[in-house]
């Protein structure tokens, strides 16, 4: 048995690689530890053990992992360093083979690292703890801190799709999740520590229920009882599960934000059957016409992939004439690398490196436009508006209901506050859009405002 009271003082650092979902895990790991005494610091600040939570889903995880482990090295040289996540799952060979790491953890284990830890002495030997993921079936809650404004909350985890271009299965094993009682009083924790806003989040969230015989649907309706929450957003889900339903509980709820994120991948039907997708064209189209019938002014955002084996350039083309005509406020452009041990390396026709990039950044054009279009429309309009604490160069942001981003000089009043606000113009600097705020409480301009509230 590990004394913990030695652990009192001694300093942690995080170094987070990949999606939302990881920094909640990050986030509740640093809880963990800080029960056991450890006081959190910044990476730069030095440490007296690094946990460096690593991603899976391109081809640079194995030199971003290397690059981090060795620049905290460099920082300080007798830290303990550890690393798990994704890439500590599928590869924990590789990660054994980098000078001075002493714990590698796999996707369940990272959640138990004070199980593991020991008394951070150096170890001669790396130790490796990485379990069969496929056949664990266990559900390891998080959801992040330390922004009190917006918390990702983890409702799911695993993957039971198999789609041939990703490794995210092998490195987080089935679909799983808590209760949905269980999920919602991780939402009431995550409100009574501040936070304003939830973002759902997870691998699958719209397969939420399998291991409990429940469904998304049933979640969000507790979820939207949560009293000390005010606002929830769905993250990425897959525009088969995005029923009907769904929608229409998102047009009509007071918490659930106009925001919806929807993985397209490819528009050709014949490389969304290459890829093993569970839906067509057709229907991801009808998916977007519902949402604007339901929910005319929702941000959809959507994730496309370039360059994957077997994208010839008539498909590719037809991926960009349907993006094109389709109505959405922006992509998530992503260049493929190819993943050992997926189904995709057996398909014959690869696209060369060159031509992936060339792709990515006719796509991101595409996205530019229509990100601009989309905010335009809401120039000189008024917005509910979550400010943000943090600052940079003397500018806050955040964000409306419909996920328009907003800059504004930095106002102590307005931070991890949701204020109503008219919408100036869109920045040729920065993309975001600007207000019309009074600069006090005095009324001038037509505007005043409250701690809690702002008001023409």
């Amino acid at each position: 048995m590990i004394d913990q009271s030695q652990f009192t003082r001694r300093t942690v650092a995080f170094y987070t690689l990949g999606c939302k979902l990881n920094f909640s895990e990050t986030s509740t790991i640093a809880r963990h530890l800080q029960e056991e005494g450890f006081v959190r610091v910044n990476f730069n600040d030095g440490a007296d053990i690094y946990v460096i939570n690593t991603c899976s889903v391109t081809e640079t995880a194995e030199k971003k992992c290397r690059y981090t482990i060795n620049k905290a090295l460099r920082i300080n040289p007798k830290a303990f360093i550890v690393v798990t996540g994704c890439f500590a799952q599928l590869k924990p060979e590789n990660i054994v083979n980098m000078k001075g790491v002493d714990l590698v953890l796999g996707s369940n284990e990272k959640l138990d690292m004070s199980f593991y830890h020991g008394s951070l002495e150096k170890l001669e030997k790396t130790e490796v703890h990485a379990g069969n993921i496929a056949k664990d079936k266990r559900f390891m809650a998080s959801w992040s801190s330390g922004d009190r404004t917006r918390t990702f909350l983890k409702v799911q985890d695993g993957c039971d799709y198999f789609c041939t271009y990703c490794t995210i299965p092998l490195a987080r094993g089935r679909s799983r999740n808590a209760t949905i009682a269980e999920t919602v009083e991780q939402a009431r924790e995550a409100g009574d520590a501040g936070a304003r806003e939830i973002i759902l989040t997870g691998v699958n969230i719209g397969d939420f229920g399998q291991s409990t015989g429940e469904s998304f649907y049933n979640l969000i309706k507790e979820l939207e009882k949560v009293e000390n929450v005010e606002r929830f957003r769905i993250s990425s889900i897959e525009p088969n599960l995005l029923t009907e339903e769904i929608i229409r509980f998102v047009s009509e709820s007071e918490k659930f934000m106009p925001h919806f994120h929807i993985p397209l991948q490819s528009g050709s039907d014949e490389v969304l059957k290459l890829m093993k997708r569970r839906y067509d064209t057709t229907l991801f189209r009808n998916r977007v016409e519902t949402i604007h019938t339901l929910v005319p002014d929702a941000f959809i955002g959507v994730d496309v992939i370039t360059g994957v084996r077997g994208e010839t350039n008539e498909a590719f083309e037809e991926t960009r004439s349907f993006l094109n005509n389709l109505d959405i406020s922006q992509l998530h452009v992503f260049t493929y690398s190819e993943r050992p041990n997926t189904q995709a390396l057996k398909i014959e026709h690869s696209v060369p490196h060159e031509e992936r990039k060339r792709r990515s950044a006719l796509l991101h054009e595409i996205s530019a436009h229509k990100t601009r279009r989309f905010y335009q429309q809401f120039e000189h309009t008024t917005a509910k508006v979550l400010f943000e604490e943090h600052a940079t160069d003397g500018i806050m942001h955040g964000f409306s209901e419909n996920y328009l981003r907003i800059e504004h000089a930095f106002n102590e009043e307005l931070a991890n506050k949701i204020v109503e606000v008219k919408l100036k113009t869109v920045s040729p600097q920065t993309g975001n859009m600007t207000i019309e705020m009074a600069k006090n409480t005095s009324g001038k301009n037509g505007f005043r405002y409250s701690p809690e509230n702002m008001q023409l």
